[in-house]
């Protein structure tokens, strides 16, 4: 299954989440109500999202003069990508990683910590910078949003649900479900498991964007040995100096900021190291 196909089916998974949510509610305005409220948070995200998470790095701007290499290699790869010219950051951190915001490829910014700038050489920046040019062609931060509206309005009708069983509101009374005790522990049940499941598949298609960005990066540089190199190297960076990122930014960064292991990779908004670097390894660019 390409990726494509996987983001599109595991957002309409979660559109049949919010409608069972709706359904058990018992009408169309309490579904409404959330939805709408979720979409304009979701839209003040997607709208201003960029400059806040630029913000809460510290991320700082720069322009030619200041980073003359840095910002020849971005306008390179941008003519290549055929993309606008995005804003080019660096973040004062030495933890190795990078990211892409903006809400369109006429907005975009990619941001990269100094860090990343020291321990990379000249081919590895490049394959790292293009997966990041990757997101922006992708439009990765509009599938993004959409997948945060969604769960986001999942998890406010669970909270609505949860309150309909505890009041006997919802269609869980007994001339509508027919199910008395067993409706309300159903509302329960899907109201409680409904937000985990909604969060499980925003982050698998976190994980496709981000094997999709790296196939787009790999194709905008030809150099998937040079991501494929960099991605090793800043994995071990990652955990030899952590980051002090934020649980919601970190899908935005090209390797996980968060570390876990083992069972909390289920819950990881990146696909293993192990499984890019093989899938980069065995790309035969033309």
């Amino acid at each position: 299954m390409s990726n494509t196909v996987k983001t599109t089916a595991l957002l309409a998974a979660m559109t049949v989440l919010f409608v069972l949510l709706g359904g058990m509610l018992g009408g169309e305005q309490g579904m409404v109500v959330a939805f709408v409220f979720a979409g304009l948070m979701n839209f003040a995200s997607y709208w201003w999202s960029d400059r806040i998470v630029l913000w809460m790095y510290g991320a700082q701007e720069v322009d030619e003069a200041q980073a003359p290499d840095f910002h020849a290699l971005i306008r390179r790869l941008a003519q290549r990508a055929d993309l606008p010219m995005p804003r080019v950051y660096i973040i004062p951190t030495d933890t190795p990683n990078a990211f892409a915001t903006g809400r369109n490829p006429q907005h975009a910014a990619v941001a990269a910590t100094r860090g990343i700038l020291r321990i990379l050489t000249p081919d590895e920046l490049e394959g790292v910078m293009s997966h990041e040019l990757g997101h922006v062609r992708n439009r990765d931060i509009l599938i993004s949003t959409i997948a945060a509206t969604l769960a986001g309005a999942i998890m406010m009708l669970a909270r609505m649900a949860q309150f309909a069983a505890m009041f006997g509101g919802g269609r869980s009374r007994d001339d509508e479900s027919g199910g008395g005790a067993g409706g309300i522990l159903g509302m329960i049940l899907l109201a409680v498991l409904a937000p985990l499941a909604a969060m499980l598949i925003q982050m698998a298609i976190s994980r496709a964007r981000e094997y999709m960005a790296d196939a787009t990066g790999a194709q905008i540089s030809r150099k998937p040995w040079a991501l494929a190199n960099a991605l090793e190297k800043l994995e071990r960076g990652a955990a030899a100096l952590p980051m002090d990122a934020h649980p919601s930014t970190a899908h935005m960064f090209i390797v996980n900021p968060l570390r876990g292991s083992g069972l909390l990779n289920l819950f990881s908004t990146h696909p293993p190291i192990a499984e890019r670097i093989a899938r980069l390894r065995a790309m035969r660019i033309a």
